[in-house]
């Protein structure tokens, strides 16, 4: 799948300059498609689609949307009411009504077009799309945690290094100069050698969804395929403390 991305920006490129010695310059290639005046050429465009688009996962579309080397094509959910925010949100972006909704992973990752998805699911599901989507040639932004699991991140890894893939965990606190700040400061020993790290949450579990009390089990709304969000998870009843941001 590697060699086809080389191949299809090779061809492009070729094709273009065929065109133009044949045809004439001014006349057959327009300036977006040589990316002159601030456009980025087909070749040199990164063809995207997101996987899972809630509440983190639309943060993540939105900045890879806000990119000019970007091209989102295409967006999956299994909660209806996010796949129709989402294919919105694409669609304004571009004045039309192209971008294309999944259902589910596989159908996605099967479009043959695709050169890298932001991938936003729940823990559990970390890893079956990751490791699909890097068997069919597509590279991948992973939200954090990289895994549910020790032995399922190390089966990403094995499968990223296999199939010659990029992978980015998009953890943003690695990104923001305080916490590169105190990086250095513990790795040059500026504050000793260090014995014991602790973890924790000062604050205590965040209730974004404004309804951790929401814990009876219910029947699930009819626009979200709650059996595929349990996937591989043991099973347990729907509640709407489970789901989505909590």
């Amino acid at each position: 799948m590697k060699d086809r991305d080389i191949d299809r920006r090779r061809f492009l490129k070729r094709a273009a300059g065929a065109v133009v010695g044949a045809i004439g310059f001014p006349y057959v290639v327009s300036s977006s498609a040589l990316g002159k005046a601030g456009t980025i050429s087909p070749s040199n465009r990164i063809v995207m689609g997101a996987i899972g688009i809630g509440w983190q996962g639309t943060n993540n579309m939105r900045g890879f949307l806000n990119k000019d080397e970007v091209q989102f094509v295409a967006v999956c959910d299994i909660d209806k009411n996010h796949l129709d925010k989402a294919k919105s949100t694409v669609d304004e972006k571009y004045g039309n009504g192209d971008c294309a909704t999944y259902h589910y992973f596989r159908e996605i990752l099967a479009r043959g077009d695709l050169d890298a998805v932001c991938i936003a699911l729940p823990d559990h599901w970390h890893s079956i799309p990751a490791i699909a989507a890097v068997r069919a040639g597509i590279d991948i932004h992973g939200e954090k945690p990289l895994s549910h699991s020790l032995e399922e991140g190390r089966a990403m890894c094995n499968a990223v290094k296999r199939y010659g893939r990029i992978w980015q965990t998009g953890s943003w606190q690695r990104s923001v100069a305080n916490f590169h700040h105190a990086c250095e400061l513990v790795r040059n020993g500026r504050i000793g050698k260090v014995h014991r790290v602790e973890v924790g949450l000062g604050r205590g579990h965040s209730d974004y969804s404004h309804n951790k009390d929401q814990q009876t089990p219910t029947a699930p709304p009819k626009e979200l395929d709650y059996d595929f969000w349990l996937g591989p998870a043991p099973w347990a009843p729907y509640c709407p403390a489970r789901v989505h941001k909590n």
